[in-house]
């Protein structure tokens, strides 16, 4: 049987990245022939806050680029998570575009502009595990 690998985090707040250039949470901007990364995530989250996992995102993000069926979605999510991917802490998101990342007791995650109050209140909330955004340099 293959090892699942997951990127879902539960009570966790995933902050921004220290060295990002952002100053609020700024949407993705579109490029003509095909959307980002970035784009895609942003849309999924920016209209379904705490409708899924972070493992649900990139799973979706990474099936709509590969123009995959529904038919397909269950072994390609299979084989997708059979090796590690990278998490939220890696998405441009939280690296470029200043979203922090809430992800609640069941793992849902929704976007929070790092300019909000509720951001605020995300990165004092003792209750919640606080994990940074992985910088874009070393």
């Amino acid at each position: 049987m293959m090892k699942t690998h997951t990127t879902n985090y539960i009570d966790t707040f995933i902050t921004v990245a220290e060295d990002t250039k952002a100053t609020c949470g700024t949407i993705p901007p579109s490029r003509e022939n095909k959307k980002t990364i970035a784009e895609m995530q942003y849309e999924i989250l920016a209209k379904n806050p705490y409708k899924f996992t972070s493992d649900d995102v990139l799973f979706q993000v990474f099936a709509d680029r590969n123009d995959l069926t529904k038919a397909e979605y269950e072994q390609a999510r299979k084989q997708f998570f059979s090796k590690g991917q990278p998490c939220f802490r890696a998405s441009p998101l939280t690296k470029t575009y200043g979203f922090g990342i809430h992800c609640d007791d069941q793992g849902k995650i929704a976007i929070y502009g790092m300019e909000t109050s509720e951001y605020k209140n995300f990165i004092t909330d003792k209750h919640l595990k606080l994990v940074k955004a992985m910088k874009s340099s070393k």
